[in-house]
């Protein structure tokens, strides 16, 4: 395995990487497949504790709505190690790219440890910043760390390389009309926006829900903080964005957007659960 490519399975300062939780989930969850109601609140516990993982709230909304748990559980587990995403990014990067990402994006870090033309800027703003640099530039790719106070200058910069250039906006969920992600991805897709830089939001398995499950989960995240600027996630609009990579595909927002990956399974948020 390739440097970069084990770097996607480090805990960072935001939180668990979410391959890692989706195996760890699916093995809890295959505990309870013979327990109906022990399935239900195990699930509702593990998507409270993880509302902004999309991949963790689709394997718990599959699993709900399966005629089979234990075979709903294994098909998420391997679709999850098999998602193609990294592989998909790393293909649509231009040749030598000069690439801004923000925070710890597990999927693009993995995506990078395919091409070696590729220099990365790093916004910092969940403190892990300086570490994946080390990280990159250990794996030989040339890497900037910028303060997050240098989101909109580091885009900027950016720019001046033309049609080489682009920002990687990772969802952590996504909707049809918003996605959400670290703090600054909203700064940085903004300012690419403006100065015309392009913006990719990758979005890898289980992250890409219906409305509703989307609205409920943000609504919950949303009561829990007090003031909207200290929430350790950004809500950015998928109006933003340019190109979606999902998958095995790269193409428009609302092509790519269309399809959800998890299923309504309104019993998740329950106010019991929380």
């Amino acid at each position: 395995m390739h440097p970069i490519e084990r770097l996607r399975f480090v805990a960072r300062a935001s939180g668990v990487a979410q391959g890692p939780l989706v195996a760890e989930t699916v093995h809890a969850l295959r505990g309870f497949a013979s327990d109906q109601m022990g399935l239900v609140t195990a699930c509702r516990r593990v998507v409270g504790r993880h509302l902004s993982c999309g991949a963790v709230v689709t394997v718990a909304a599959r699993t709900l709505t399966a005629s089979d748990p234990i075979d709903s559980l294994i098909a998420a587990g391997r679709e999850a190690a098999d998602d193609p995403t990294a592989r998909t990014l790393a293909d649509s990067l231009p040749v030598g790219a000069l690439m801004v990402v923000v925070g710890w994006p597990e999927v693009a870090v993995a995506a990078l440890g395919r091409r070696g033309d590729v220099c990365v800027m790093v916004v910092d703003t969940t403190g892990e910043g300086e570490d994946l640099v080390d990280a990159l530039e250990r794996a030989d790719v040339p890497a900037e760390l910028v303060g997050p106070e240098g989101v909109g200058a580091a885009v900027r910069c950016a720019a001046s390389a033309g049609e080489d250039a682009v920002v990687v906006i990772e969802a952590d969920v996504v909707g049809p009309q918003s996605a959400i992600a670290v703090p600054g991805s909203l700064a940085a897709a903004a300012t690419a926006r403006a100065l015309g830089v392009g913006v990719v939001l990758s979005v890898p398995f289980g992250r890409c829900h219906p409305a509703s499950m989307f609205d409920a989960a943000l609504e919950r995240l949303e009561t829990a903080v007090e003031r909207p600027w200290e929430a350790a996630w950004d809500l950015v609009p998928v109006s933003l964005v340019d190109e979606v990579v999902r998958g095995g595909r790269r193409g428009p927002v609302a092509d790519l957007l269309s399809e959800p990956d998890c299923p309504v399974a309104p019993e998740l948020f329950s106010a019991a659960a929380f």
